[in-house]
């Protein structure tokens, strides 16, 4: 097949796929029941397809993925977690429009076996075609880069192991590492990529409103008691290429940035994302 400079992509594809991630805090504070409310809110007005929500609950029966998909009218959720904390278990949830596969969920450590990271697998299928959905969260540490960066090689692999390379493949979640890091400059493709071909677009960069997109700011009070500096710590990335520019972001906004005056719906604001699919 020849090759066509004017069209290489071939013809790119107008309909899009609606993506949140948002590090959520699970049900920390007195005002948990409150922020659970604004939240279900946000997430209803920006009518998404596919949520990942990090540092999500359960507790006894009852899930937050659930309380979300039931609120939104979603048919499908899932939650993966097992970090006991209080009364409750600390862990990924997962809520989509369309069905999804058993999860695979994985560990993320450096090579000496240290750190916490995990990751969660679904392949959704779409009403397109099947989307890949891998939901992370990386070690926090401001000087855990090379944690990190080992993290990111165990996900790539992962993702080289169960991924199908033409699907639509999302990696979301929070990272804890700004997009000057070594370890989002190998999956952006500034840095020596941690797999063959496994390259990324990241959404705010590609089609955010211009601005540094801080999700971990001190404008927000439930932040600013870290004393960390302002970082975007949370991605919805694609993977590059697909044919047809599937993956492609054409939009991509924060999520709860509220005003510090006002309820904070969590410690990390959100991202909501729109990816040619």
């Amino acid at each position: 097949m020849s090759f066509d400079p004017y069209a290489p992509y071939g013809p790119v594809v107008e309909s899009t796929v609606r993506v949140v991630t948002w590090n959520v805090w699970g049900r920390y504070g007195a005002s948990h029941e409150t922020r659970q409310a604004g939240l279900e809110d946000i997430l209803a007005k920006a009518a998404p397809d596919v949520i990942c929500l990090i540092e999500a609950w359960r507790r006894g029966a009852s899930d937050q993925a659930e309380r979300i998909a039931d609120r939104l009218g979603l048919p499908y959720h899932l939650f993966a977690g097992d970090w006991q904390q209080e009364d409750w278990l600390s862990g990924i949830g997962l809520v989509s429009r369309w069905r999804m596969s058993e999860p695979q969920r994985r560990s993320l450590h450096a090579e000496d076996g240290t750190g916490h990271g995990q990751v969660l697998h679904v392949t959704i299928s779409g009403d397109r075609g099947p989307i890949q959905l891998f939901a992370v969260m990386l070690d926090y540490p401001l000087d855990a880069s090379a944690t990190r960066q080992d993290q990111v090689r165990q996900l790539v692999s992962f993702i080289n192991q169960v991924a199908y390379r033409r699907d639509l493949v999302i990696v979301c979640g929070d990272f804890n590492a700004g997009p000057d890091s070594d370890e989002i400059r190998m999956l952006t493709g500034r840095a020596a990529t941690a797999g063959p071909g496994m390259v990324f677009y990241d959404s705010w960069e590609m089609a955010g409103d211009g601005s540094a997109g801080y999700t971990w700011s001190n404008r927000n009070p439930l932040a600013a008691v870290g004393l960390y500096p302002d970082r975007r710590f949370d991605y919805i990335l694609s993977a590059w290429p697909r044919r047809g520019g599937v993956g492609h972001p054409v939009s991509c906004q924060l999520l709860g940035n509220r005003p510090a005056a006002q309820e904070q719906i969590s410690d990390h604001y959100g991202l909501v994302a729109d990816l040619r699919y």
